[in-house]
């Protein structure tokens, strides 16, 4: 059973439905701490969705140093804002980046290696890292560099070299270019004092504090579990920093089918796990309830589907395998309606000539696919 409230509020939550919460991509890339990004067209139109479906502006904040790509958590790419990507990627990349240095014998990879290939990136790139203007490195000319100065860059080295120079505050990926988003230096990009020590005087329970604000706030109804999940930050250091932030918060548990209340007794059915939100969400809920069963069609790593730890609340078992085939990692887009995914869907056909093909997990009747239709004629995307 998928809990079609909690979806609905969720959806209201992270601005899918309703006026924009977000004056612009910028800030909803701040509001939300970090949009999973690895699929890059899908993270753009993520942000996008989220602030009126312009794709034309999420594209001018990554070109005027506004939103990056880095890898602040997991090992995983994910789109912040520029401001927020060096505290965040001290706070939450530990862990990833030992893990990273420790495979790099396992590519016949050295210290000197990394050095030398810091050395390169610094030379190519200090001219096309200022915020504004500079256009970036291209990663296939950041490869031939590296290549042309002995780097073997074969065999993934280049793209372990180039993650770990991003995860220790070296680079990150800043405008869009050519279908990628270039590569800059850190330091002239990202503004100066963004890190741990500049915007919260070194102290990690701040940062963690100011993390899990922004989580609530935009993906609430969540409970500590879902931040810790999505973080990878110790569930202490989580339970440490929340009492510094319960203020600018609601608070209450979720019944078997979503709907939220302010204790866990009057929550028959749920899992009795206490969950955070945005001051006013459940007032709001009840007003836009209707429009947020809507039809909603997300790419394949959006924060709705990826925010929390348990995805089985817009989904059964059996829609979940249709969703990552294999459990190996790979999302497809989801069609979701009445708060809960309906199918997956992809596009067929060139350029101009595109159409929607949508696999159906739930019966959809002809006024509904027609809509999902008008959904994807006007979807937001960042490649041909």
């Amino acid at each position: 059973m998928t809990q079609r409230h909690l979806a609905g509020a969720r959806i209201l939550a992270q601005g899918l439905v309703g006026p924009s919460r977000f004056a612009g991509p910028t800030e909803a890339a701040r509001a939300f701490g970090a949009h999973q990004g690895q699929d890059l067209a899908g993270v753009m139109a993520s942000l996008a969705l989220r602030t009126g479906g312009d794709l034309e502006g999420v594209l001018a904040a990554f070109d005027r140093g506004g939103i990056v790509r880095g890898y602040p958590m997991r090992g995983t790419v994910f789109a912040v804002a520029a401001d927020t990507l060096a505290w965040l990627t001290e706070l939450c990349a530990a862990a990833p980046l030992r893990a990273a240095i420790s495979r790099r014998g396992q590519l016949d990879l050295a210290e000197h290696h990394v050095g030398r290939a810091r050395e390169v990136l610094e030379e190519i790139a200090t001219e096309h890292s200022r915020p504004g203007s500079g256009r970036g490195v291209l990663r296939k000319d950041l490869l031939a560099a590296w290549d042309a100065a002995g780097i073997d860059t074969g065999q993934g080295r280049g793209y372990h070299l180039l993650s770990e120079l991003i995860s220790v505050g070296v680079a990150a990926y800043g405008p869009w270019r050519e279908g990628e988003t270039a590569i800059v230096l850190a330091r002239s990009w990202l503004p100066t004092g963004s890190d741990l020590d500049g915007t919260f005087g070194g102290d990690e329970t701040a940062a963690a504090g100011e993390l899990a604000r922004r989580y609530f706030l935009s993906h609430g109804p969540a409970g500590e579990r879902d931040l810790a999940w999505w973080s990878k930050l110790p569930l202490r250091t989580i339970r440490a920093a929340l009492p510094r932030i319960t203020d600018q918060l609601e608070t209450g548990y979720a019944d078997r089918d979503g709907r939220l209340h302010t204790t866990a007794a009057a929550a028959r059915g749920g899992d009795g796990e206490q969950l955070w939100w945005r001051p006013g969400l459940v007032q709001e809920y009840a007003a836009a309830e209707k429009e947020t069963m809507r039809e909603l069609l997300l790419p394949g790593f959006d924060e709705l589907v990826l925010g929390y730890r348990d995805r089985l609340y817009l989904m059964d078992e059996a829609r979940h395998r249709a969703l990552v085939p294999g459990n190996n990692g790979i999302f497809k887009r989801s069609a979701i309606r009445r708060g809960e995914m309906v199918g997956t869907w992809t596009r067929t056909g060139t350029a101009g000539r595109r159409r929607l093909v949508l696999s159906a997990e739930r019966p959809i009747s002809d006024p509904q696919r027609r809509r999902f239709e008008k959904l994807f004629a006007a979807f937001p995307y960042a490649a041909p």
